[in-house]
């Protein structure tokens, strides 16, 4: 029987724990709460795609009659100083931020999966240059490293999306190492070195069912990091260029404004970055507890 299975027992409700407190069965399981989140986040990509697709750019053109105005039924995020509607704006930003988030997501955990997979497997030199590689990545702030790599590699779209690259794979190579270790150690991955099989047998016919899993969790936690320090980057003006509807130059654009009372320019598009942000974050936890439920104990 599972943990989540046990836990619903009235035996195992009423048993008390080490703590001295009493466990009490989850109204939701798990999955089910899993499950709600990923309905959640397909209906958030749903709306901000169809939003932009529907709207176009009309909503993006100036109108300096309708400047500033406050949220309401024809404008919910109101307008800016140049009267352009700040939901037309939020919906496009967070469709770049969606796309360049999932793009370096996913190089980044496919990054993530080789050189752990490679260091595991090969140990020696090749895990010592790879580990050490992981350590200073992984020690490194990661908006002072992706602004210095945005610089060398001349900014624009490709500066931001090398940056988020090459500074998001190292937490999870370290996961997917630890991962690999363990596995070489069972019985039968000992068992094949004994007969003879070589390190790219075994890492193709053992390894992947292990890896794959932890590789979804990273890529899912990864995804909503990417975002936000993309977002970051066009906030401080490097990478995207200014006339980008990006989330973060939106921001950036609204800080001026906010001592004149027009709240709305910063709020209403930061609530929509940090509720995509959130939701994938929770996704992410909630994926990797079902995957080992040890860590929902924690």
């Amino acid at each position: 029987m599972e943990l989540t299975d046990s836990l619903s027992t009235p035996a195992a409700i009423n048993q008390p724990v080490a703590h001295g407190r009493v466990r009490r069965a989850p109204l939701i399981s798990r999955r089910s709460q899993a499950l709600l989140t990923i309905v959640l986040c397909l209906i958030l990509i749903a709306a901000v795609l169809a939003g932009a697709w529907l709207i176009g750019d009309a909503g993006l053109k100036t109108s300096l009659g309708e400047r500033n105005l406050a949220p309401h039924w024809q404008h919910p995020f109101g307008t800016d100083w140049l009267g352009r509607d700040m939901l037309t704006r939020t919906l496009h930003g967070l469709t770049l931020s969606m796309r360049l988030g999932l793009a370096a997501a996913a190089v980044s955990a496919l990054i993530a999966a080789v050189l752990g997979t490679l260091s595991a497997t090969f140990g020696g030199k090749v895990d010592l240059v790879i580990t050490w590689t992981i350590d200073l990545f992984y020690s490194l702030p990661h908006l002072v490293v992706m602004i210095l790599i945005a610089f060398v590699v001349g900014g624009g779209v490709n500066g931001v999306m090398v940056s988020l690259v090459l500074t998001h794979w190292a937490g999870l190579a370290r996961v997917i190492r630890a991962e690999v270790l363990q596995v070489r150690q069972s019985d039968y991955v000992q068992l094949s070195l004994r007969m003879g099989r070589t390190p790219w047998w075994i890492a193709h016919h053992h390894l992947p069912s292990h890896v794959l899993p932890q590789f979804l969790v990273g890529l899912i936690l990864l995804f909503p990091h990417a975002i936000l320090h993309e977002a970051g980057l066009s906030f401080i003006g490097i990478g995207l260029s200014p006339n980008t509807p990006a989330i973060g130059i939106i921001l950036a654009e609204s800080m001026r404004y906010l001592s004149a009372g027009y709240w709305w320019l910063a709020v209403m598009p930061g609530l929509a970055l940090l509720t995509m942000v959130k939701l994938f974050d929770i996704l992410g936890g909630q994926v990797r507890d079902l995957i080992d439920p040890r860590t929902a104990q924690e």
